[in-house]
């Protein structure tokens, strides 16, 4: 959700020459009017982006993936006022979108149980052979962690969350998000090395 996008069809030829900021301004504010189809054209301009990330997360049931995208644009749309046009729209609605998730994986969560530690040396990946995978090869082998393994890696690398944040998010004590972390590190490690050297 990082690129700008224009919403320049919304307005008359005459006002074009507004600004991307501009634009989002008025298509805010227009939302907060409670205009239906300004709405309907901020959800049709970043539900896609919000969708794909929640995929992440709920890669494997499109029904409940698509009841948290309409959770996290009920709660979009009911915090819209909070907006204050300090950082990027697309990383306010990011951290909705991410906390629906977790909301959503910490009532539905199976009983966490803490199990040994992973060394950091097993955990280790070459970045060598990572180098040589495709983006999208790397998401499918991610894909086949367990759910909550692949829930803490997400959350850890691709947005930037602590341990103490995921731990708080999804109901768990810090000890065994560290675990599924480097426990996830070392399956992806083995299934990598398995590929690589087929």
């Amino acid at each position: 959700m990082a690129k700008v996008i224009h919403v320049s069809s919304l307005f008359p030829t005459s006002e074009h020459n507004l600004s991307a900021h501009d634009e989002l301004k008025i298509l805010i504010k227009d939302c907060l009017a409670l205009s239906r189809a300004s709405q309907k054209r901020l959800y049709e301009i970043y539900s896609p982006a919000a969708y794909g990330i929640i995929r992440k997360y709920i890669h494997n049931d499109e029904l409940v993936a698509k009841e948290i995208l309409n959770e996290a644009f009920f709660k979009i749309f009911r915090d819209l006022h909070q907006y204050s046009f300090q950082g990027a729209f697309e990383g306010w609605i990011r951290r909705i979108v991410i906390h629906t998730v977790g909301d959503y994986l910490r009532k539905n969560r199976k009983e966490d149980r803490l199990v040994r530690e992973v060394q950091p040396e097993d955990a280790y990946i070459n970045s060598e052979p990572v180098e040589k995978m495709s983006h999208k090869e790397l998401l499918q082998i991610i894909e086949t962690l367990p759910d909550t393994h692949r829930n803490i890696f997400n959350l850890f690398v691709f947005e930037n969350y602590s341990h103490k944040e995921i731990a708080s998010m999804l109901g768990m004590q810090q000890n065994n998000c560290r675990w599924h972390l480097n426990d996830a590190r070392r399956r992806l490690k083995e299934k990598i090395n398995a590929l690589i050297n087929k």
